[in-house]
């Protein structure tokens, strides 16, 4: 199977476009994985308020640990303090989410730039190349063997104002089996297609 042309400038293009693709999407998962990083770091507030928060939960805990033990005003003292330990949780959950949210949008965000900036590319690139390596395949099976097939494709496939600089009225050169312009006509294929024209066309 060739997945390049045989013509050079086209077999130039074909590999400058397979060695640019890959590169591109390279940079573009680095730029991701940037403003990935850069998001992400804004997670630091979130985390400072979900640490502060522990920190406070953790002081009336232990408050009311010690207050509970006095004799007569421990109760009370301890559903004070009980209040100002659930403050502490409420703040460590904010924090949290906070941080979780972030850690959603910086993820998004990469993905996105990927998904935007590099799926498109390698899409088309991908179409592109399959289609000529299918359509170049199926060309060199039938190139030293049938011209008529190729002149077919030429009719079918080519813009009218190419096909017009073969003759002024291919259909009907195709109608008549004028053999000189279903050369021509062939030979037109095989050049858009990156492919060399045969020494000897078949007749």
């Amino acid at each position: 199977m060739r997945i390049y042309a045989e013509q050079r400038g086209r077999a130039a293009r074909q590999v400058l476009a397979d060695v640019l693709v890959p590169l591109w999407v390279v940079l573009i998962v680095e730029v991701a994985r940037a403003a990935f990083t850069l998001i992400a770091r804004l997670q630091t507030p979130g985390q400072g308020l979900s640490g502060a928060g522990k920190a406070i939960h953790d002081a009336f805990v232990d408050a009311v640990r010690s207050v509970a033990k006095a004799p007569g005003i421990g109760g009370g003292l301890a559903s004070a303090f009980d209040t100002g330990a659930r403050a502490g949780n409420s703040l460590t959950s904010s924090g949290q989410a906070f941080s979780d949210t972030v850690s959603t949008l910086a993820l998004g965000t990469a993905v996105a730039i990927v998904v935007i900036g590099a799926l498109p590319p390698v899409l088309v690139w991908l179409t592109l190349r399959i289609r000529w390596i299918t359509a170049a395949r199926s060309a060199l099976v039938v190139r030293a063997v049938d011209l008529d097939l190729l002149a077919l494709r030429a009719l079918a496939r080519r813009p009218m104002r190419r096909l017009l600089t073969i003759c002024p009225d291919p259909a009907a050169a195709w109608r008549r089996d004028d053999r000189a312009a279903l050369r021509k006509l062939a030979a037109l294929e095989l050049r858009m297609l990156g492919l060399r024209e045969p020494s000897q066309m078949p007749d």
